[in-house]
């Protein structure tokens, strides 16, 4: 959604904002060291599955908030892709106003806890900070809007965001993904009997499936969501909209509009010799297994996880690491990256990478995998991989990995993660024959309204883009929701 810099500039000519701008001068504001993150230490954390960040102290955040400059042309705004109010939310933490601060955050994200934990900030918000252009390190945005969230959850004064009058329009959500959360947030405060179908027996989407707990404690993602049921989101699990009822069934039960976001959950594999060995698990299966139903509490919980002592995680992204630090969770002795770029192409987050390598991850680069051998029992033993070479980019940016001939060796392994990418869930496109989809599964959408080809229905998130952040699937919600107002209202 576009920004309005008019209403921007509007607030920050309130009277405390001008006199907090007086407090310090600005040579003063980019003297401040920007704050580090306390984190437990890396020996203990990779034990156990609690949060790794111990979150700022009030000082600390209150420091880093003073030095925010307040430009009169908040640049951080556009590059974030649900459009925060950034400086607003930033300079009440600065005056000390930090519940405010909360609620700034909450009338453009039904997910800032969520976000200030997991978003990609370095290459989004903080990379369009003016700091840079200083050849400072930007504002720490993401710490101080976890550290927002955070506070007013602590203090039990959990703010509500203001609803329109309820205007009895049903508008259902396929998906309780951070695409669906979104859109579900956006159209209650516009009043619509908003409800979201979950397919699994938790609330979340990725977030309850496929990130681990010592990135994003699931009590956080129950909070945001208990927030939205507040605000009237219905939401019904154990669900599969296409199996359980049919489109055909909601539309006559009084739907007027839908949102898919039933993202992509079906795992990729590279069909290697050997691949289908036991113990060799997507990032999928193995990461849901711990995540959601809670295998490394076993057998307190009923399912099992294979606990190896040699885990070899195969990619380069941030699944590819929560895995590998997963792993290592689990009792691993020896756990390994192995991917077949260098670690300047890692798509995976510069601070997942330091925190695997702090936690003993070895990074075994330009090497891929090229087939699994097993026991007679049909248990991987070994992987067989081979060196690469960087030759020219290709259609990714990234340069072309190239294998060296005569370079195989084999690795002892006891399990294997494959992490190299997934596959839009298939589910919607099979029960909607009509809807039309690209060669890679995934759903067309008009991309400035994120419609498909069928009118009234929006899609966004992973469905629509393969594997994404959560951010992004975030900004195609509040896209969605607009402009599903805008259709909803036209009839």
């Amino acid at each position: 959604m576009p920004v309005d810099y008019n209403q921007l500039k509007k607030d920050r000519a309130a009277d405390w904002r001008e006199e907090l701008r007086k407090t310090l001068t600005a040579k003063e504001r980019t003297k401040i060291e920007r704050v580090k993150m306390p984190e437990r230490p890396a020996n203990e954390r990779n034990k156990d599955f609690d949060e790794v960040p111990i979150g700022l102290s009030e000082d600390q955040a209150r420091t880093e908030a003073s030095r925010c400059l307040d430009c009169s042309n908040p640049t951080c705004i556009s590059g974030c892709p649900v459009n925060i109010n950034i400086p607003g939310f930033i300079k009440e933490i600065e005056r000390g106003k930090f519940l405010e601060s909360a609620k700034v955050l909450k009338q453009t994200n039904a997910l800032p806890a969520v976000c200030g934990r997991v978003c990609p900030q370095e290459t989004q918000c903080e990379e369009q900070c003016i700091y840079n252009r200083m050849k400072k390190r930007p504002v720490a945005i993401g710490m101080l809007e976890r550290w927002a969230s955070d506070y007013e959850r602590s203090t039990g004064n959990i703010s509500i965001p203001g609803i329109a009058e309820k205007n009895n329009i049903k508008v259902a959500i396929v998906g309780s993904g951070p695409a669906g959360l979104t859109v579900a947030g956006e159209l209650a405060k516009w009043g619509y009997d908003v409800t979201i179908f979950e397919a699994l027996h938790e609330y979340g989407g990725v977030l309850v499936y496929g990130i681990p707990e010592f990135r994003l404690p699931k009590e956080i993602v129950r909070t945001e969501i208990g927030i939205l049921e507040k605000m009237g989101v219905k939401l019904v699990k154990n669900f599969i909209v296409g199996r359980s009822a049919s489109f055909d069934d909601l539309r006559e039960e009084g739907f007027k509009a839908f949102f898919i976001a039933s993202g992509a959950g079906l795992p990729s594999f590279m069909r290697i010799p050997g691949e289908n060995l036991i113990n060799i698990y997507s990032s999928n299966e193995y990461l849901t297994r711990v995540n959601l139903m809670k295998a490394f509490k076993f057998p307190e919980f009923d399912t099992p996880i294979v606990r190896g002592k040699k885990v070899a995680v195969i990619g380069g992204g941030n699944t590819a690491m929560d895995s590998v630090r997963t792993s290592l969770r689990l009792g691993a002795e020896r756990a390994m990256i192995i991917y077949r770029r260098s670690e300047k192409e890692m798509p995976a987050r510069i601070e997942e990478i330091h925190h695997a390598k702090e936690e003993g991850v070895e990074f075994l680069t330009l090497t891929n995998p090229v087939e699994y051998l097993g026991d007679p029992d049909g248990r991987v033993t070994q992987v067989k991989v081979q060196k690469m070479e960087l030759g020219e980019p290709d259609e990714s940016g990234r340069r072309r990995p190239r294998p060296i001939k005569g370079s195989e060796y084999l690795i002892d392994v006891d399990t294997v993660v494959v992490g190299i990418g997934t596959s839009p869930n298939p589910l919607i496109p099979q029960a909607l024959p009509e809807l039309e989809t690209t060669r890679w599964k995934t759903i067309v959408v008009n991309e400035e309204t994120m419609e498909t080809s069928i009118p009234g229905m929006f899609a966004g998130g992973d469905i629509v883009r393969g594997g994404a952040t959560v951010i992004l699937a975030m900004g195609d919600g509040k896209i969605a929701a607009e402009h599903m107002h805008k259709y909803l209202q036209s009839k």
